[in-house]
C-alpha cells in the first residue's frame, strides 16, 4: 500500500447545487517519524482533482471535463498563493494516538490535533482544517452565490512500516 493524502471540499452558498464537493489528492509529500517526533512537506502545486464527491461519498471521476478541472486547479494555486507559498510544513509530536502539533501554509502557523488509528498494517489520520484560520478566505463565485464551506477534511493513510525507514511519500518523489 502507498501512502496517500486526500483533501475534500465542500460547497456552499446559495447556489450550492450547481456546484460540487470534491476530492483532491496531494501527489507529492513527505512525512518522517523519528521516535515521537513527525516533520512533514507538502507541495501545494501537486493537488489534483479526483472527482466530484456524491451523496454516499462516491468519486465521480468522470463528473468533470478537462476544462472544469484546469480552472480548479487555477483556483487552487490563487486561494493557497502556490506562486509565493509552494510548500506546507507540518511539525509535531505522535505519542497515545494522537498528532499534536502545528502547520504552516501561506506563510502562517496554526496549532493542528489529529487522531492517528493503526488497523490492519495501516495507519490512517483525519483532520478537518478551516482554512480562514490561516488567513486562506473560502473560495468564491458569482459574488459568493457558490463558495466553498470554511472548512476541509483532509485524511492521511499508509503503511504502519514505510517503505523507507520513517519516511512516508506520495507518488511523486521529492
Amino acid at each position: 500500500m502507498a501512502a496517500e493524502i486526500q483533501v475534500f471540499t465542500f460547497k456552499d452558498g446559495l447556489l450550492a447545487r450547481l456546484a460540487h464537493d470534491l476530492r483532491l489528492t496531494l501527489r507529492r509529500f513527505e512525512l518522517r517519524r523519528d521516535g515521537e517526533d513527525v516533520t512533514g512537506r507538502f507541495w501545494l502545486g501537486s493537488l489534483v482533482v479526483d472527482g466530484v464527491v456524491g451523496k454516499q461519498g462516491h468519486v465521480d471521476a468522470g463528473g468533470l471535463s478537462a476544462d472544469n478541472r484546469r480552472a480548479i486547479a487555477g483556483n487552487i494555486a490563487e486561494v493557497l498563493q502556490t506562486g509565493r507559498f509552494p510548500e506546507a510544513t507540518l511539525a509535531g509530536k505522535l505519542a497515545g494516538g494522537r498528532f499534536v502539533g502545528t502547520l504552516t501554509l501561506v506563510g502562517r502557523t496554526q496549532p493542528v490535533e489529529a487522531a492517528v488509528v493503526e488497523a490492519g498494517g495501516v495507519l490512517r489520520a483525519e483532520v478537518v482544517l478551516v482554512p480562514s484560520r490561516w488567513g486562506i478566505a473560502p473560495y468564491k463565485a458569482l459574488a459568493g452565490a457558490i463558495k466553498l464551506q470554511d472548512r476541509m477534511i483532509v485524511r492521511a493513510s499508509g503503511p504502519a512500516e514505510p517503505p523507507e525507514p520513517g519516511v512516508w511519500s506520495g507518488p511523486e518523489r521529492v
